[in-house]
């Protein structure tokens, strides 16, 4: 019989099956309380039956029955008294410990002298219950209670998960001292994890044979490739602060040789004080803020997007993805995934299939730089909201490749927006960068040639332009955040290129939200900031990174290695010629910036991309920087004109 058919488990038009209705019914305080009650009740009584029958041999006399009849309201009244009152039926017996062995001593003590006292108080009104019995029955509700309660956690940790047949993964735990045997104990206890540890690996001596607890001490740390062999281990777990970072580097080398993967667990201290998830902790890079992150206006998007085709270029990379992501939630007629690699759009048309409709997802291969096959995208899909998320971002190797970047960033931009404009698409928005403000890199350049680009169309169509300045996005792919991960996880050094170089920083989620935020509240012209709060020094990022990871400080060496070629020391948001004004979000900002001539603005990008693979990349370079600065002085010419003929 199904799930869905059993009467057990049946969740059928929302009703729950009788065995979770029973659990639910047992978990309530009053009848969870009722329960123990009864059980205890039944068991000091047998307890008390047990203490008379050794008491006399096994053959009771009627006399002794008599005693037992008169005794037992009392004993176990009495000790249902203090039980309750010591609080020995308001916990979970599967989290039974030593300390709870203590307590059960303590109550059966306290039982016992009140017994004892009841006896010589009662001056003959209650006949004398044996002293041997009342020791007895001591003695024997230790050995009782303490046996069903911890065969009650012997069942949940061990015989339970065995029935079930659940497969955990065998893993080694580094160390082999006191704290690391009572770690290996609450991460085998927890019954959530995939995996238990199956042996201690010594950081150095060790004497052969012995054991913590019940586990092996398999070798020393040298041998660790052996011994995950022998028990087909593939996961090392290496408890924080156990070994210093040279040996840690040298154990992650000898580990990734072996195909072995390392865990580093929390601190000892907070896993052995209750902290619930043993397993390594995950970077949670909204913790790398050091802001809140920032929420936008879901309604506003939501009445843009809502109904409408919208198309992301760009769509498989990690801001393109989380955009899909994001502007699913809010109904789209139709949602076209335009991206060159074609696994990256494969996963996420696999991933976002079953959150549309039949017919609304539309992944489409394509290159933005090819002009007759863009204009056939937009021919057939016919989209009203366009997100060019498609860019070459890479600081270092776009100064290797300053053609590709021009044709790409610069080129790849016209040939979209003026496709937006000839097809009457409703609003274009462009993510660009802060290394757009005052570049020093080609992929700055280029954006900030982008920018402009979109803005001299947009003075001349009735499609709303606008763009997105990001900061550095945490966690996309190939920024700081994975590198820094990846050079902890092969045990650093995490290199720097300088300890005073800083950066504005967004998360994935922030930078999609105000992608969408921007698009709801384009009127045309805009280049749209969010308020990332103050910046952050790379350093400061780094020493974040390890501390959240769960490893010490100074577990991982910091390496300043120089800057690269084309970064800045210091990011800005906007330019001395350009204005900012407050938008109806206030941790948006909307810059607008001075007119820029039509046909000065492809003249510039004309002569670049004809020369992008004819000219040097120190010639290219030069003459991008050199076509960017005379569209600025042009700007700067017709903004002082325009002042002068309003009189300003």
């Amino acid at each position: 019989m199904s799930q869905q058919q059993s009467p057990l488990w049946s969740e059928t038009d929302g009703s729950i099956g009788f065995l979770p209705k029973m659990a639910s019914f047992v978990r309530r305080p009053p009848v969870r309380l009722a329960i123990l009650i009864a059980l205890h009740v039944t068991l000091f009584a047998v307890v008390l039956l047990a203490a008379f029958w050794i008491r006399f041999d096994f053959e009771v006399s009627t006399r002794g029955w008599e005693l037992f009849r008169v005794a037992l309201p009392i004993v176990v009244g009495l000790k249902l008294v203090v039980f309750y009152a010591l609080g020995h039926f308001h916990g979970w017996w599967r989290y039974v410990t030593f300390g709870d062995l203590l307590a059960l001593f303590r109550a059966t003590a306290v039982s016992l002298g009140c017994l004892v006292a009841l006896g010589y108080l009662s001056y003959g009104m209650i006949p004398q219950i044996p002293r041997s019995v009342v020791f007895l029955d001591a003695g024997l509700t230790i050995l009782c209670v303490g046996s069903l309660r911890s065969s009650w956690r012997l069942f949940d940790e061990q015989l339970g998960p065995a029935l079930k047949r659940k497969k955990f993964r065998p893993a080694l735990l580094v160390g082999c001292d006191h704290l690391t045997g009572q770690l290996a104990s609450q991460v085998n206890a927890r019954r959530g994890l995939d995996f238990r540890i199956r042996a201690f690996v010594a950081i150095d001596k060790f004497r052969r044979g012995s054991r913590l607890g019940n586990l092996p001490v398999a070798g020393a740390l040298k041998d660790i490739v052996e011994i995950a062999e022998n028990y087909r281990s593939s996961e090392i777990l290496v408890p924080t602060g156990t070994l210093p970072a040279e040996r840690l580097r040298e154990l992650v080398e000898q580990c990734n040789q072996a195909d072995l993967k390392i865990r580093i667990l929390p601190p000892l201290d907070d896993v052995l004080q209750g902290t619930n998830g043993i397993p390594t902790r995950e970077l949670n890079i909204n913790d790398l803020l050091r802001r809140d992150p920032v929420s936008l206006d879901n309604q506003a998007i939501g009445e843009l997007i809502s109904g409408r085709r919208v198309l992301v270029t760009g769509a498989g990379g990690s801001i393109g993805s989380e955009i899909c992501r994001q502007a699913i939630a809010f109904g789209p007629a139709e949602l076209i995934l335009v991206g060159k690699g074609e696994n990256r759009i494969f996963a996420i048309e696999a991933e976002l299939r079953s959150k549309l409709p039949e017919g609304a997802l539309a992944p489409v291969i394509a290159n933005i730089c090819e002009r007759d096959r863009m204009d056939s995208v937009f021919e057939r899909y016919q989209p009203e909201i366009v997100i060019h998320a498609a860019a070459h971002k890479h600081v270092p190797l776009m100064e290797l490749h300053p053609g590709e970047a021009i044709k790409n960033n610069a080129g790849g931009t016209r040939i979209l927006a003026e496709l937006a404009d000839h097809h009457g698409v409703d609003t274009f928005v462009l993510i660009s960068t802060d290394k757009a403000v005052r570049p020093t890199s080609v992929m700055g350049a280029t954006k900030a040639l982008a920018e402009r680009i979109i803005h001299a169309i947009g003075n001349h169509s009735n499609t709303k332009f606008c763009a997105v300045r990001f900061g550095n996005v945490l966690g996309s792919a190939g920024s700081v955040v994975p590198t820094f991960q990846r050079q902890i996880q092969q045990g650093g050094p995490i290199t720097i290129t300088d300890e005073r170089m800083t950066r504005f920083f967004m998360s994935i989620p922030e930078a999609s939200q105000l992608v969408l935020q921007s698009a709801a509240m384009a009127k045309g012209g805009e280049i749209f900031v969010l308020d990332m709060g103050t910046p952050i020094k790379i350093v400061d990022l780094a020493r974040d990174i390890i501390r959240l990871s769960g490893l010490p400080a100074d577990s991982i060496d910091i390496r300043v290695v120089g800057m690269r070629p084309g970064e800045k020391m210091y990011e800005e948001l906007q330019s001395d010629m350009e204005q900012s004004m407050e938008t109806d979000h206030p941790k948006v900002q909307a810059i607008y910036q001075p007119p820029f001539t039509y046909s000065e603005v492809f003249r510039q990008l004309s002569e670049l991309e004809s020369e992008a693979d004819l000219q040097s990349p120190s010639e290219i370079r030069s003459r991008l920087f050199g076509g960017l600065e005379s569209l600025e002085i042009g700007a700067e010419q017709a903004s002082d004109s325009l002042s002068k003929s309003v009189g300003l």
